[in-house]
């Protein structure tokens, strides 16, 4: 949900505004470059408005390409100074920036509800989660390692080293904005990158709370700045990002459509891209599994922040043989996940994040009970709010089968036997979290090594992430990792530095 605005009246094209009381200041997102609060160099603006009431979430600076360009200058002008850093005060500023984060925890929870219709326990969440990943991103500045490499030439040393690449562009979500808005930024600082983070047009207010967290951490002026733009502008400004030759790295989380867009812009002028994309994250539950735990499992995994997870479980592969007493047990689960205005804090559920997501959400139920499916629990909703829903007998005729639902719905795939449950679990696209349900943990490890997918958990939900883990998927749900150490290679450069200690002697 989004209004243009020129001078407070809606109007679909270009758009400027002017503050005219306390509550618009509040409401006011300026762009972050070099510390600055920053209007967008045409006055333009555009608002998010919240999905449950319909009233202004926030006001925020729709960028311009110029805007963008000169957002990446203030970076790299600031490169040489943090780059030269040494690493424990690179590392004593990210902790500080960690703890303004956690600093800000009332204004992210009010954010994230104003803007995504996030419960409060899932803005609690993004925070611990977002200031975690800068501790662990801080310990990670004296992780940024080379080594030395037998050479076969008398007299000469040989090195491998680590350096930092310059401006790293970071392109961040909506649906855990803080986890993934840090994500985004905190190893290419920890690396000894400056870094753009552009702003999801869903939660602009979100995002730029975490710069200002920076900024109040002092890592100094242009070391992160924060990009807004308007939903309509945002092909061009990120092409103008991606282009201007002193962003180095790119790396995205979102859907596999954008993703693939950017990937393309990206290989245009052969810029590395890190990819974490959509999911279609199958839970198997073999014939030998602790069912009371599977429930708790697929029920959190499914809805948890309405569904709206990378990693959520869209497809439960149950053993025919257990199937009837699993769906039972998981349909009164999910009849008890019901939705609400998540500033009453009342209920398990917030808010779908639109209407555009319900309408999509609900032509697949119908889609699937057209085609034999049977709705055990939910499927109907009230404006943006919906419950839980279960939907049994799935298909691959129907939609919900291989489409990414990214709402509060599950889909049931029946099957006999632990050979059709891989088949199925590997029959998508997407290749980003699975789980695996089994009392045998040899046999479910034997399972979870066939799945392709960059993350498999046994008895454990689809939904989990810390910091120091490898984080990423295969096939159409991205490459490269996110997360500790491994996340080092995907925001430095690996040179390779000789010394000759010897008179060379060469055949010219």
């Amino acid at each position: 949900m989004h209004n243009l605005i020129p001078w407070k009246h809606a109007f679909p094209g270009p758009v400027f505004y002017a503050l005219s009381s306390e509550e618009d200041a509040v409401l006011d997102v300026p762009l972050l470059v070099r510390d600055r609060d920053l209007p967008a160099s045409n006055g333009a603006a555009f608002e998010r408005l919240n999905p449950i009431t319909g009233q202004v979430a926030s006001r925020a600076a729709a960028a311009t390409p110029d805007d963008a360009a000169g957002a990446a200058i203030a970076a790299a002008s600031a490169f040489p100074l943090w780059s030269r850093l040494g690493p424990n005060e690179r590392r004593a500023r990210l902790m500080a920036a960690a703890d303004c984060i956690e600093a800000r925890r009332a204004d992210f929870i009010a954010s994230m509800a104003d803007e995504t219709g996030a419960t409060a326990a899932w803005a609690d969440f993004n925070v611990s989660l977002g200031a975690a990943i800068l501790r662990d991103a801080a310990g990670l500045t004296t992780s940024v390692a080379g080594s030395t490499i037998p050479s076969d030439k008398p007299g000469m040393m040989a090195f491998g080293i680590r350096q930092p690449v310059g401006v790293v562009l970071g392109i961040a979500p909506w649906n855990a904005p803080v986890i993934l808005g840090v994500r985004a930024v905190a190893t290419p600082l920890a690396c000894g990158n400056t870094v753009v983070l552009k702003a999801s047009e869903l939660c602009p207010r979100t995002h730029r709370l975490i710069g200002e967290a920076f900024r109040d951490a002092g890592l100094g002026r242009g070391v992160v700045n924060v990009v807004t733009n308007a939903p309509p502008d945002a092909a061009r400004v990120v092409e103008a990002l991606i282009a201007h030759p002193a962003v180095r790295r790119v790396n995205f989380t979102g859907s596999t459509r954008v993703g693939r867009a950017i990937a393309e812009v990206a290989a245009r002028h052969l810029k590395p891209v890190l990819l974490e994309l959509g999911g279609k994250a199958p839970f198997l539950v073999l014939d030998d599994a602790d069912l009371d735990e599977a429930v708790k499992a697929a029920a959190f995994g499914a809805f948890m922040n309405q569904g709206q997870i990378c990693m959520s479980t869209e497809r439960i592969v149950v053993d025919e043989r257990v199937a009837d007493a699993f769906v039972e047990k998981l349909a009164q689960k999910a009849a008890t996940l019901v939705a609400g205005d998540p500033r009453l804090a009342n209920t398990p559920l917030g808010a779908v994040v639109g209407l555009d997501a319900i309408e999509r959400i609900d032509a697949l139920v119908k889609d699937a009970l057209s085609k034999g499916a049977v709705l055990r629990v939910g499927g109907h909703a009230n404006g943006t709010l919906m419950d839980a829903t279960v939907i049994d007998r799935v298909t691959p005729v129907m939609r919900i089968y291989a489409e990414e639902s990214f709402g509060p719905v599950v889909a049931i795939v029946r099957v006999r036997g632990v050979d059709e449950a891989v088949r199925v679990a590997n029959d998508t696209e997407y290749g980003l979290s699975s789980a695996v349900f089994s009392r045998d943990i040899r046999r479910a490890i034997d399972v979870a090594q066939r799945i392709e997918s960059g993350i498999c958990h046994i008895n454990g939900p689809t939904v989990h992430d810390e910091a120091q883990m490898p984080f990423g998927g295969v096939k159409a749900s991205g490459y490269g990792r996110f997360g500790g150490v491994a996340a080092i290679a995907e925001f430095t450069e690996l040179r390779w530095i000789t010394v000759s200690e010897a008179p060379g002697s060469y055949p010219i």
